[in-house]
């Protein structure tokens, strides 16, 4: 065996876990990550600088071996979704690798090698890295005690030894990849510690903050809410309207910082039609019969099954739908959980709906739902010898022939070659038969509780005792699969009403000029259609679109977005299909950065200008009353409540920081009744009944305490978030990719 699978075998450390980190040393040289290559974009920009695609590629190719090797080592499949993803952390890694370098350059942040040796082995004022744990623990316990971390000390050590001095490529890498990747975290943990050590609270803000959330107020209060009056009922030109947009479009919470666009579009579902259905009920009749009298199901699978997957064995094993083993075995609805555990061998049971197919599933056989058991491995490592078989044989029985309820554990701590089990008295629990190796698992299945038996499979001689296993079962299942989908005549049907409907909305938004009415035309005329329009949005700095089945879908919708001509108004060339469904979509707004557009803002600014009319009307007719005059004559309680400035919010009323703040202005005194005030849900009459003052302390620690943690603990994600914005980070990958935006 080579020397990094001993490493591996012996040390217990995990290389694989720094297998992402390796791209800190590959790509340790962040002024390589960047080229110049053609185009204003390229696939990225970090500081205005191009992110060079070779190193971009060889991040993503990393970040995906690492979770497709994770995803196979939990029995599940490696998706394109899952795929994407990967991408998107191997360039998140870069981003903020690029990013955080230039900081560590600038501060002077470094890491020595005594900081960092004290950094793996627990010295010096450092705690036991988390990755870095199983070396630390007592092997039995789980527990860190003094004397186990004295022995990590001198197992990492050793450890690391042999990979510095392998002259293997694997391990030389590994040890590179581990001494960075430690290094650069480091690095972080110094960098967010200086800024955190920049968390400051003053006395001042921490007695503040003290009063505002220990001084109350008791207060009566009126309120007419701005739902008394239909927006219909208020009128506005559009020349108000207009003058209202010049008046506030500098306004802080208008201006656009983070350039997007937004896609309307309506789907249209392709579904059977009455006469599909009553094919493919004939036709799932027809099998009914011809698999209920099979005598060969292996056969009849393969010929009408659009899965023709078969097996005799235990692998056969199906488990209700949302089962925590559901990725390892075939599944059915857990409506049918019952029907399938009562069912009678050769039973047929469906058809049922199953991962978007049609399943007529026959019963096989059965297995318990549950097994728990303990074992003892004489491990033969695979050895044909027979006269070391046969050693190993007799060292079983000679086991076997002492064993008993009190000495388990520690024959199986002295003897067991399975290391899965061996810290754990050699117990497995909770596993199905086909979990494991078919002798051992057969044997655990069918064997009396309590009796122990020595079992030969291919790792060696198991001495198994069975100690529980469920009354219950899981069937073994065959099954019959096929996809209820529209014909072809009816697919085609379904493409001519949608294209009607595109045609439709193309000469009717053509011929208008104003954005905002091109986008309700197309609400109008879909939903009139009896469909539902929807929007999404995309930022133009990181374009990408969610809620798709086929990237050739998403494709679509970027490429119209940002096609060179792209306008509002631009829509689809034709329908898009996504599976099972056509899709028709429009640009219905675009947002440059800085000043909103008329258009962009048009409805919210509308939404406002009629509050402020009717707030308006409402402090007009309340001015000047007392709360009971205004009680009577527009028939609304006076409500009681109580306020603190530390929470702006009235009781029985709601979120309102633009009242409470007036309420503790220090203008309005105990018995004093405000004049009409507008909030966010209505206008407010409030009179002031009593003033409860703060008890009266000098000592803020506990406010101070809690305000410095509360920052503390946001000065990682705005740090990341003000360096990002400051980076002008942009992710072209997507548009580079479909030549849209080069």
């Amino acid at each position: 065996m080579a020397l990094i699978g001993k490493i591996r075998a012996k040390s217990g450390l995990l290389v694989a876990m720094i297998g992402i980190a390796l791209l800190a040393f590959i790509l340790n040289d962040y002024q390589s990550l960047f080229g110049i290559g053609e185009g204003e974009y390229g696939i990225g920009l970090v500081f205005g600088d191009k992110v060079d695609p070779a190193s971009y590629s060889i991040a993503s190719a990393k970040f995906q071996e690492q979770e497709r090797s994770q995803a196979m080592q939990n029995g599940k499949e490696f998706t394109e979704t899952e795929m994407e993803a990967s991408s998107d952390k191997a360039w998140n890694f870069m981003v903020d690798s690029t990013i955080l370098s230039k900081e560590y350059e600038k501060l002077g942040i470094n890491v020595t090698d005594r900081e960092l040796e004290s950094y793996w082995f627990a010295k010096d004022g450092f705690s036991v890295l988390p990755d870095l744990n199983q070396f630390f623990t007592d092997s039995l316990t789980g527990i860190q005690t003094p004397q186990s971390i004295e022995n990590g000390r001198v197992k990492l050590k050793a450890t690391l030894d042999n990979l510095k001095k392998s002259k293997e490529a694997q391990a030389i890498n590994q040890w590179n990849g581990f001494k960075a990747y430690h290094t650069d975290r480091r690095k972080t943990e110094k960098y967010f510690g200086l800024l955190k050590q920049g968390v400051y609270v003053t006395d001042l803000e921490a007695a503040d903050q003290y009063y505002a959330n220990n001084e109350k107020q008791t207060i009566s209060f009126v309120v007419r809410r701005y739902t008394e009056i239909s927006d219909a009922d208020i009128k506005i030109s559009e020349a108000e309207l207009k003058s209202y947009f010049d008046e506030h479009k500098s306004d802080k919470k208008y201006l656009v910082r983070n350039p997007s666009r937004d896609i309307k579009m309506f789907d249209v579902n392709i579904s059977p039609s009455k006469a599909d259905s009553a094919v493919f009920t004939a036709k799932m009749n027809t099998l009914r019969g011809g698999f209920s009298t099979s005598t060969n199901d292996s056969a009849f699978i393969a010929k009408n099954s659009e899965t023709p997957i078969y097996f005799s064995d235990k692998r056969a094993t199906s488990v209700p739908e949302g089962h925590p083993k559901a990725d390892r075995y075939q599944t059915y609805p857990r409506s049918l959980d019952t029907i399938f555990k009562t069912a009678a061998i050769g039973q047929l049971v469906g058809p049922y709906v199953s991962k978007e197919k049609m399943v007529l599933s026959k019963v096989i056989g059965f297995t318990p739902s549950a097994l728990k058991a303990r074992h003892i491995l004489i491990s033969t490592n695979s050895s044909k010898d027979e006269k070391v078989i046969a050693a190993k044989k007799k060292t079983a029985d000679s086991i076997v022939k002492v064993l008993n309820n009190t000495n388990w554990d520690q024959l199986v701590l002295k003897h067991s070659d399975d290391p899965g089990s061996k810290e754990k008295g050699g117990v497995y629990e909770d596993f199905l038969e086909g979990d494991m190796v078919k002798e051992f698992g057969g044997y655990c299945a069918t064997a009396p509780i309590g009796k122990v038996g020595i079992v030969k499979t291919d790792f060696g001689f198991h001495i198994i005792e069975v100690l529980e296993r469920a009354a219950s079962k899981f069937p073994l299942i065959a099954s019959v699969s096929i996809t209820f989908k529209p014909s072809e005549e009816t697919v085609a049907n379904m493409e001519s009403e949608v294209n009607g409907i595109l045609l439709k909305l193309d000469r009717k938004v053509s011929k208008e000029e104003d954005p905002f009415k091109k986008a309700a035309l197309f609400d109008t005329i879909v939903t009139r259609a009896n469909y539902a329009p929807r929007v999404i949005q995309i930022e133009d700095k990181a374009p990408k679109v969610t809620g798709f089945t086929t990237s050739m879908a998403r494709d679509r919708i970027l490429e119209m977005a940002y096609s060179e001509d792209a306008a509002v108004g631009t829509m689809t060339m034709s329908p898009i299909r996504d599976k099972d469904k056509y899709i028709i979509a429009m640009i219905s707004a675009i947002r440059p950065e800085g000043e909103p557009l008329f258009e962009n803002v048009r409805a919210q600014m509308e939404r406002e200008l009629v509050q402020e009319k009717k707030a308006k009307r409402f402090m007009n007719q309340m001015a000047g009353q007392s709360l009971q005059a205004i009680s009577k004559r527009y028939n609304t309680p006076v409500i009681d409540g109580e306020v603190t400035f530390g929470n702006p919010q009235i009781s029985n009323a709601g979120y309102e920081p633009t009242i409470i703040g007036n309420l503790f202005s220090g203008n309005i005194k105990k018995g004093q009744r405000t004049l009409p005030l507008q909030g966010e849900t209505g206008v407010y009459v409030i009179q002031i009944k009593s003033v409860t003052k703060a008890p009266a302390t000098t000592n803020f620690q506990a406010e101070k305490d809690q305000l410095t943690q509360g920052l503390a603990g946001q000065v990682e994600g705005q740090a990341m978030g003000g360096l990002r914005k400051k980076a002008a980070v942009v992710d072209n990958r997507k548009l580079s990719e479909l030549g849209v935006r080069l």
